[in-house]
């Protein structure tokens, strides 16, 4: 980081983004790199938060046959269609809306994903892999979905 800038810049914003299937991994790249280039930060790093437990956000890489590998792969470590007592709505009496779904498996592969990632920032940009890619990864069900970017460092 720069000594000699005038002191720790943090900028927050957010982004929705439309799903249409779970699983899917959405591309948020360019939004991220948008919002960071916003804010002023060129040294320090980027928080990328998703606010819901059925959906999580991951780096990985944008090629059509992993993502479709990926998605088969969280089907199989929480498949849909187990029993889960979460989903059993004569027992259950905890958090529930009036609109609730059965989706204990997307809870179960959100606790291998998780909710966030932190990115360095380097030269106003992005320190990234060559294949590296911001994902949000639905687990649930098609919606709208908030994703937080706060942004932390030195102009």
């Amino acid at each position: 980081m720069n000594p000699t800038s005038a002191g720790p810049v943090l900028r927050r914003a957010t982004f929705t983004v439309r799903t249409e299937r779970a699983p899917q991994f959405i591309d948020v790249t360019d939004q991220v790199t948008r919002l960071v280039a916003e804010s002023g930060v060129r040294e320090g790093f980027v928080l990328v938060f998703c606010c819901h437990t059925t959906a999580a956000v991951r780096v990985n890489e944008n090629e059509p046959l992993l993502i479709a590998d990926m998605e088969e792969f969280l089907k199989r470590v929480a498949p849909p269609d187990l029993y889960y007592r979460h989903n059993d709505f004569s027992i259950r009496t905890e958090n529930m809306t009036p609109d609730e779904s059965p989706n204990a498996h997307a809870h179960c592969q959100h606790l291998l994903l998780g909710a966030s990632e932190a990115i360095p920032v380097e030269g106003g940009r992005l320190v990234l892999g060559r294949w590296q890619r911001v994902f949000l990864v639905e687990l649930d069900r098609p919606r709208e979905r908030e994703v937080v970017v706060q942004v932390f460092g030195h102009g």
